[in-house]
């Protein structure tokens, strides 16, 4: 443990060298940005975009020990109340995303029952049957838009196997509004000088509008469940029956509400980012896809149903890769609550800490040919020499990602449905992203389509 009296024999961060005007460009685009600051002012470096009082420091951090220092530290060192945390809190409602520590450990303790491997495992072979169903759909087309359709897989899957509803069709009457929300709160997370709330602009009333709309939905799904105990929906029906393990007291409508909320918009983004960019992939790479074809194929759909991570090795490496590469999380944010050591530098209390995920993934000094899709790199010799700091697309830490292995599983099924269905064929050269909370893709991501031959080593169905 660092001592007041280390603290001060350490270095002081670093400032960046960076012109005020490239500082507002990077932070604009905190993905890329963060790169930016790295090549610039190495792996720990301090922006300031105004006056201390107005807006404190960024810290930007792309070193797996800084990762390290910064996601392993607890309350009261650091804390998640960072400003575009706050900001959604006050929009969605608060949640396990965006919750400060003293509200978010007793959330964690009553939640994480709810997201037991031994509780989603069940939920595998109706998530598959759903990717199944709409990949199947995919088999009477040339084009599709990955984004897009790989949104409406997701959705389904989620809306049907967790909540028990069924989505409209086009899912962009959800996402579209979802986009523009995170860009609302991104903007003024980042924003020294705010409006005061209840000043009605476009964007703000766009946000409320939106915010009622999807809590107006999950109240009608958690009126449905308390209506019929028959209705299936699992993950509602473990939120209505979780209860504080030290209080006894069970999640209020609101709370449940909020959770379902922000679940659904953060895993929809999420799980559909992973899966375009893992097909735009294998379209780029055919060796990679035939490879995840056979694999696909060479497994009884109910065993590796039964076990997508173990069945389907290959697979699971690939959704590994595309989320090194175009993974949803462009950064990870905390703010230091007291003077604290990053790798190695004294950081002041009061600073705003952002870890540069996006940098870590591809940074050259710890890749090999970083932009370069490699799958093998996950295989278990290279795994093996990977630092744990260096790979964070779900977090790291006791803040790390609730749902990581549903997310995983998701993807790793929704990958094998569509490759057992359809071959992809990449017609752009590129995945263009934008990252106004996540990253997501910017523009429709086309690929050509067609009905894959089933394999003569097929050995059976559900």
């Amino acid at each position: 443990m660092t001592t007041n009296l280390d603290l001060a024999a350490l270095p002081p961060v670093p400032p960046t060298p960076l012109s005020y005007q490239r500082r507002i460009q990077a932070i604009q685009e905190i993905h890329t940005g963060c790169e930016v600051f790295r090549d610039a002012g190495g792996p720990v470096t301090e922006v300031s975009i105004a006056p201390r009082r107005l807006m404190p420091p960024f810290v930007i951090v792309t070193s797996p020990r800084g990762a390290r220092d910064v996601l392993t530290a607890t309350f009261p060192t650091v804390d998640r109340d960072f400003p575009f945390m706050t900001e959604q809190r006050e929009l969605n409602g608060g949640s396990l995303l965006n919750f400060p520590h003293e509200s978010w450990i007793g959330r964690r303790r009553l939640l994480q029952p709810v997201f037991t491997k031994q509780r989603l495992s069940r939920l595998s072979e109706q998530m598959y049957e759903i990717a199944a169903q709409c990949a199947t759909s995919w088999r009477d087309r040339t084009e599709v838009d990955l984004d897009r359709d790989g949104r409406r897989i997701t959705m389904r899957v989620l809306g049907r196997s967790i909540m028990a509803f069924e989505p409209d069709q086009d899912t962009d009457a959800l996402v579209e509004p979802m986009r523009r929300i995170s860009g609302y709160i991104a903007a003024r997370g980042r924003a020294p000088l705010k409006l005061p709330r209840w000043v009605p602009t476009p964007a703000r009333r766009n946000a409320l509008a939106f915010n009622e709309f999807a809590h107006g939905l999950a109240a009608d799904i958690l009126r449905s469940c308390r209506a019929d105990p028959d209705r299936d929906a699992p993950l509602v029906r473990a939120m209505i029956e979780a209860t504080d393990p030290t209080t006894g007291r069970p999640m209020s409508d609101d709370d449940i509400c909020h959770e379902l909320v922000i679940f659904l918009a953060s895993g929809l983004e999420t799980t559909a980012t992973t899966l375009a960019y893992a097909l735009w992939a294998l379209g780029r790479h055919p060796e990679v896809q035939e490879r995840v074809a056979a694999e696909a194929h060479a497994v009884e759909e109910a065993v590796f149903i039964a076990d997508p991570r173990g069945q389907l090795p290959y697979t699971t490496m690939v959704v590994q890769e595309a989320l090194r590469l175009g993974g949803p999380t462009p950064a990870i944010m905390r703010v230091a609550r007291t003077d604290m050591e990053v790798d190695g530098h004294h950081v002041a209390s009061g600073s705003q800490l952002v870890v540069g995920v996006y940098a870590l993934h591809r940074d050259p000094r710890l890749w090999t040919d970083p932009l370069t899709f490699d799958p093998s790199r996950f295989d278990a010799e290279n795994a093996a020499h990977i630092d744990r700091w260096q790979y964070l697309p779900f977090g790291g830490g006791p803040r790390s990602c609730i749902g990581e292995h549903f997310a995983l599983t998701a993807a790793v099924l929704e990958l094998a449905a569509v490759v057992r269905q359809v071959e992809i064929g990449a017609t752009t050269h590129t995945f263009p992203v934008t990252a106004p909370l996540t990253i997501v893709p910017d523009g429709p991501i086309h690929a050509a389509i067609r009905p894959r031959r089933a394999s003569p080593d097929r050995q059976g169905t559900l």
